[in-house]
């Protein structure tokens, strides 16, 4: 009994350094932490984590994240949580490769996570997304709720136009297609993903221009999109934007609850955030690997909840979903020319 209760009381001792040495460190793009999309969701991600396997709020001195102010803040930031000897470092954005590669190779013995492009080196795990996928399912509903409320033009407003944020375009065009061929989709690129007067700007022009309903890819100027929407929608001009990366239903809220954000597309980074980091901690780094996010595997979607979609609708998105998690449906990635 004694001797048992001596391992037990070792073994606790060997955990507790381990247990509270694991850190781990997000550096963010540009948009920075609040940007409501692709960095505040890796950081909820690593913020559950601290709170399900450490029981602290996130930041802490163990959890924590750098801002970046501009590209040439990656590095350095990159470096900064390298040299505090951080247990995994992650960075959401292709932005990052350039800067990951150059880091990851100085700091060898670091483990890194790069989301959203391919960085093949062995302490590196990268995480993509079908986002092709995700999109084609909000462009199902963009299309039903025009043609419920007897709309025909909808519109796509995306950051650089680069094949990332096509595949996002690509498969909302195609989803709108699917279910009501002759809607009007516009197609607009603010260039950046930092600049929200840039999102509104656009979406003022799509709405002026007829419509009824804009899917933003692109970053923090999708604020300035949402902005719009909720303007209008209290003035009494009834226009609908969807989400991106997280579930955006709150940023939409101008009224009590009601919110001009009809659905989002989930790309659920913080999913890729948190796996990692518990793979991370019980010794299962998959460095070299790239993790691709789904249908399937449920890494992109739409929100559990969508109140300000019809029944019908949510049922005819999850149709579609299971076509395309079955492999029955295939989405293009390129947008159609």
């Amino acid at each position: 009994m004694k001797k048992a209760l001596l391992v037990l009381v070792v073994a606790a001792l060997v955990a507790v350094p381990v247990f509270a040495q694991f850190k781990v460190g997000l550096v963010t793009d540009v948009g920075g932490i609040d940007d409501r999309s692709f960095n505040q969701g890796t950081w909820e991600g690593i913020v559950r984590f601290a709170k399900d396997y450490f029981k602290v709020n996130a930041p802490t001195a163990n959890f924590k994240y750098l801002q970046s102010s501009a590209e040439a803040d990656y590095v350095p930031n990159l470096s900064t949580f390298s040299d505090e000897g951080m247990s995994l470092i992650v960075a959401p954005g292709f932005l990052f490769e350039q800067a990951m590669t150059q880091v990851a190779k100085n700091y060898p013995t670091r483990k890194y996570l790069i989301i959203d492009t391919v960085v093949p080196l062995p302490n590196v795990v990268s995480a993509t997304f079908a986002e092709h996928e995700g999109s084609f399912l909000v462009g199902v509903a963009a299309g039903l709720k025009a043609k419920e409320d007897k709309q025909s033009v909808v519109g796509f407003i995306g950051g650089m136009q680069i094949p990332l944020i096509e595949k996002f375009q690509a498969g909302y065009e195609q989803g709108v297609k699917a279910v009501f061929p002759d809607c009007k989709v516009l197609i607009d690129y603010t260039g950046v993903f930092d600049d929200p007067s840039k999102g509104q700007a656009l979406a003022q022009k799509q709405y002026n221009a007829g419509a009824y309903i804009t899917f933003s890819a692109a970053g923090s100027c999708g604020n300035g999109v949402i902005k719009e929407a909720k303007e209008r929608q209290m003035k009494g001009d009834i226009r609908w934007v969807i989400g991106v990366d997280k579930d955006q239903y709150s940023d939409g809220i101008y009224s009590g609850n009601k919110s001009a954000v009809l659905t989002s597309m989930m790309k659920r980074v913080d999913v890729a955030a948190y796996d990692v980091a518990k793979m991370t901690m019980d010794g299962k780094f998959p460095g070299g690997q790239t993790l691709v996010f789904t249908l399937k595997n449920a890494g992109v979607g739409i929100p559990a909840n969508n109140p300000n979609l019809s029944a019908a609708i949510v049922a005819k998105v999850k149709e579609y979903a299971d076509l395309i998690a079955s492999g029955k449906l295939k989405v293009s990635e390129v947008p159609a020319k």
